[in-house]
């Protein structure tokens, strides 16, 4: 097991080099698309609507770099991906960055020559449980059957937790979320576990999610960014500074319903680097000079991002928390623009 472990990572090595070769950023302008991996289906992060369109908040980081890079926010195929066939999907070339709720590790950074721009959201695993369990803590699952992603982080973190705690499980192996919550409703398994943030839109999706509770432990730290393949530094640039101008455009007060008249110019001048009224750097990324006004056009600044699709206002019902900007006491802080 061990060896066939290995030889997939070296595989996926193998196919990152190669796919580096060529230059992305030419690829997609040629192309006239941005390929983006995604999720299978994760209300409020990444799912298509009742007309198939794509939606959500990992979405909004896909749209925002087809803005800047190409004009156009809806200039964008989605590549639906499972925990085992997205890094393939990546490391071949087939999609030009990942935006999939993907924990940023060291093997993944380093062992799978993958390059992780930044976090868009910091995240933890919990547990998920019916109510009529009883259950108050995840220490008191001894014995229980839980459902759990193949291919991800969450499978070393719960073995890791029942572990140390003395305490037994039995695994029931999922490979999406949907197939996740259909065994769970189903009752195949007791617990399903897996990022807090992604069992809160799972709740969310229930007849009544108040049947359903999270338990209060957090028991790993899951730092959630887009990511692009090693070799390749000036497309790594763009997409980690698209994410960045997001997050700076929130701390300086940039909104989609303000950026316009800041386009003008402003007596702030990483504003105005920002939005390309001064300085070149858009010249630096091989972009023109209104990339970041562009992208944050899109769908607005990281925390209006962070409202529409999982913010306290939806029936996701998350709280900034880590996530707000570091002036607000969270972790947010993007470099500056200068």
């Amino acid at each position: 097991m061990k060896k066939s472990v290995f030889l997939g990572a070296l595989t996926v090595a193998g196919l990152a080099a190669g796919a580096a070769a060529a230059t992305t950023l030419e690829d997609v302008k040629a192309r006239g698309t941005l390929n983006c991996g995604v999720t299978t289906g994760l209300v409020g992060f990444a799912a298509p609507d009742a007309n198939g369109e794509w939606n959500g908040f990992d979405v909004a980081v896909c749209r925002a770099v087809a803005a800047a890079v190409l004009g156009d926010a809806s200039a964008v195929e989605f590549v639906p991906t499972t925990g085992k066939t997205r890094f393939t999907a990546l490391a071949s070339g087939e999609i030009d960055m990942l935006a999939r709720n993907t924990t940023w590790t060291f093997s993944r950074d380093v062992d799978l020559k993958f390059e992780f721009v930044g976090v868009n959201y910091y995240d933890g695993q919990g547990f998920m449980i019916p109510k009529e369990l009883g259950v108050s803590s995840a220490k008191d699952l001894d014995g229980a059957t839980v459902c759990i992603q193949t291919g991800t982080t969450t499978e070393l973190n719960l073995a890791d937790f029942f572990r140390a705690n003395n305490i037994s499980y039995e695994p029931v192996p999922i490979e999406t979320n949907a197939e996740a919550q259909q065994q769970y409703l189903a009752g195949a398994c007791d617990v399903y576990t897996t990022d807090a943030s992604g069992l809160a839109a799972t709740r969310a999706t229930f007849e009544d999610p108040t049947a359903h509770v999270l338990l209060p432990e957090i028991i790993s730290k899951e730092p959630l960014g887009p990511l692009v393949r090693h070799g390749d530094n000036e497309w790594g640039d763009i997409v980690r500074w698209t994410l960045n101008a997001l997050i700076a455009a929130e701390e300086y007060g940039v909104s989609s319903a303000n950026i316009g008249e800041l386009a003008s110019g402003t007596d702030n001048p990483e504003i105005n680097r920002l939005l390309g009224t001064e300085g070149t750097l858009g010249e630096m990324l091989g972009l023109d000079l209104e990339w970041a006004k562009r992208a944050i056009m899109a769908n607005g600044n990281y925390g209006e991002i962070f409202a529409k699709n999982i913010g306290e206002t939806t029936p996701i019902g998350l709280a900034r928390g880590l996530n707000a900007q570091w002036t607000d006491g969270g972790l947010l802080y993007s470099p500056p623009f200068r």
